[in-house]
């Protein structure tokens, strides 16, 4: 069956299996690959340069190639494939034994060979052996980066609340020895000062608390039906205290009936929450926060805006790093995790949508949601 590569790419069978990209000009072998291989999410190319363009739409886990194709032959997509993508899994199909053929392929590091006339079980085996050890090596990368987050994060914990620490304790000495009277104006800012420190030390054992539980724990999504604004106006109404300190403006114009979406509350709260925490941090006294929306055909959008300082260029790119945190005053005392913008993004992403912060030096920021009207969530 030839696939028109003008169109969307045919899926020949959807599941939460691998997907695979069979590519061959035989309709028969194609076909027989896709019987062979059915259990899977299969799509199909012709030639290379039909794969290529598929492959610039879809991402595919493991992709089988014939060597003699017209128009682009397989090895000339495997070397393309894998300069672009050196850990994309392709398996070589040759009815040829032609030592310069296996020695581009062995160059182009082929993942594996399946000798032509096909044999099914070698095709199987072939294919499962190779998702298997993608599998294994994705587990053991993702293991070595969690161990470096949570090294990362140990280090960032034990200097964050070492400052408020030594503050109160200094405090408290001072007070002790008698260095700060307590009929003493002094006595009063020192008493602040424990306060704030306090209040600031709270917030950090909250936060670490929350992340551990909710995030290094990779909970499961609880997805329900939903109203946006709802969510909206409720994290920004638990944000007031906070901006009241600061003399800020916090205001929306959420207005009308949102459509409800299938979400996880938790999760779109905690992206509204640390979007509307930094707006806040950031925006010098006496400013204004903003949140806004709009309701469009195939998306709802929720945008945060501040006048405060804004980002410059060149740390833009950087603010959804993990630990990353902008330092306006170059103090190095920011306050906070640096997680708050990694993990809002990454759950608005979660749920199909999109995260942007558009800012410039000096003319505030816009942060902006974006979340499909049909959350892929709604058919988890």
């Amino acid at each position: 069956m030839r696939i028109d590569m003008q169109d969307k790419p045919q899926l020949l069978q959807r599941s939460d299996q691998a997907s695979i990209l069979i590519v061959d000009d035989e309709d028969i072998i194609r076909d027989l690959c896709a019987r062979t291989l059915k259990d899977y999410r299969l799509l199909q190319a012709e030639n290379g340069k039909e794969a290529l363009d598929l492959l610039a739409r879809e991402s595919v886990d493991l992709i089988l190639v014939d060597v003699m194709m017209p128009i682009m032959n397989g090895l000339d997509l495997l070397q393309k494939v894998k300069q672009d993508d050196p850990d994309q899994l392709v398996i070589i199909m040759t009815g040829y034994a032609d030592k310069d053929i296996i020695l581009r392929a062995l160059k182009a590091e082929a993942d594996d060979f399946i000798q032509k006339p096909i044999n099914l079980l070698q095709l199987r085996t072939a294919v499962e052996k190779a998702l298997e050890k993608k599998r294994l090596r994705r587990e053991i990368s993702e293991l070595k980066q969690l161990d470096r987050m949570k090294a990362d994060f140990l280090g960032l914990i034990s200097h964050k609340l070492r400052t408020p620490t030594t503050s109160i304790s200094l405090f408290i000495q001072n007070l002790a020895s008698g260095a700060i009277a307590f009929d003493d104006e002094n006595f009063k800012q020192a008493l602040s000062a424990i306060r704030d420190e306090s209040d600031y030390l709270a917030y950090l054992i909250s936060d670490l608390l929350y992340y551990s539980d909710f995030i290094l724990r990779d909970a499961t999504p609880k997805v329900t039906k939903q109203d946006v604004r709802d969510i909206a106006i409720a994290v920004l109404a638990e944000k007031r205290d906070a901006a009241m300190q600061k003399n800020l403006a916090l205001k929306s114009t959420l207005n009308g009936n949102w459509p409800p979406l299938y979400l996880d509350r938790q999760r779109i709260s905690f992206a509204l929450s640390a979007l509307l925490d930094n707006a806040i941090k950031f925006t010098q006294e006496g400013g204004e926060v903003v949140l806004s929306g709009t309701i469009e055909r195939t998306e709802l959008r929720l945008s945060i805006t501040d006048n405060g300082p804004g980002i410059a260029e060149n740390e833009l790119p950087k603010v959804f790093e993990k630990f990353y945190q902008i330092d306006p005053g170059h103090t190095g005392q920011v306050r906070g995790f640096g997680l708050g913008l990694f993990y809002a993004r990454q759950f608005i992403r979660d749920h199909g949508g999109s995260l942007e912060l558009t800012s410039a030096s000096g003319s505030g920021t816009t942060a902006t949601i974006v979340l499909p009207r049909k959350s892929f969530l709604e058919t988890s």
